[in-house]
């Protein structure tokens, strides 16, 4: 574990220090409270705040679970196929550390920033809502602890598949595309869930990232949920992470992935 942390430690020093990857994320995590404040303002006149909250409250939700994926998309790029490509990474794996460690400690380091990301644009749609004097009964009549149960863990699991695709890509620029591209997973889920409502089960509610959705917006809007569904719901999030977090360390096994063929 100390070398796993080790890792992790070097990686957000090296992350910290990459001002432009920091302040490209930042505007990622902020374009949603951005977006939906400009949407507050131009339906503040002519719409009644019941529906303006309805429509904001749904924006929030699609923006928020984007935020998850793109706080430590930059990281995640590179610290497999970035090391690869600077031929940095076989020095690494000849020290006595296991895959596992190593997987581990960049694994830590790209969610503390994909967390990091996740709690900016909360911060921001509640300083948005808050300016728009929009009252949403979740914040008021339930506590935090069943969305941060369930959403929290989502940058976790949003880590762990950026780190694989990483150590699939062979160069930045080519995870750079596919991270990209990961991006329009949870905004694509997020909409088609919005479009077609009929698709909803109950179920549904301990799904990854489909999970998140709905509870939230059960919480935003008002609805009871209780504890067990969104502890469910973190508890697999977490377990598919590790999943996804085993599949990266074996194929740091591989030959064409540590020498870069």
């Amino acid at each position: 574990m100390n070398h796993a942390l080790t890792i992790a430690h070097k990686e957000i020093v090296d992350g910290v220090r990459d001002v432009r990857s920091i302040v490209a994320s930042l505007f990622y995590a902020l374009m949603g409270p951005a977006v939906v404040g400009l949407v507050s303002m131009a339906t503040h006149a002519n719409a009644k705040p019941e529906s303006t909250a309805l429509v904001l409250t749904g924006m929030m939700v699609i923006f928020t679970l984007v935020a998850a994926f793109v706080g430590g998309m930059n990281v995640a790029m590179d610290t497999v196929a970035g090391e690869r490509e600077r031929r940095s990474l076989l020095p690494l794996l000849l020290n006595p550390v296991s895959r596992r460690s190593v997987v581990l400690g960049k694994w830590l380091a790209v969610s503390f920033f994909a967390l990091a990301g996740l709690i900016v644009d909360v911060l921001g749609f509640v300083l948005i809502f808050a300016k728009a004097g929009i009252r949403v009964t979740a914040f008021g009549t339930y506590t935090w602890l069943p969305i941060a149960m369930g959403l929290f863990s989502l940058p976790l699991l949003a880590a762990s598949i950026q780190l694989l695709i990483s150590t699939i890509s062979r160069g930045v620029k080519e995870a750079q595309t596919y991270l990209s591209l990961v991006v329009f997973l949870p905004m694509g889920i997020g909409m088609f869930l919005v479009f077609s409502p009929a698709a909803r089960q109950a179920w549904l509610d301990v799904v990854p990232l489909v999970g998140q959705q709905l509870q939230m917006e059960a919480l935003m809007n008002g609805r009871e949920v209780g504890f067990i569904e969104p502890l469910l719901l973190g508890s697999l999030t977490v377990a598919l992470a590790i999943v996804v977090l085993l599949v990266a360390a074996g194929r740091l096994q591989r030959d064409e992935i540590i020498y870069g063929n």
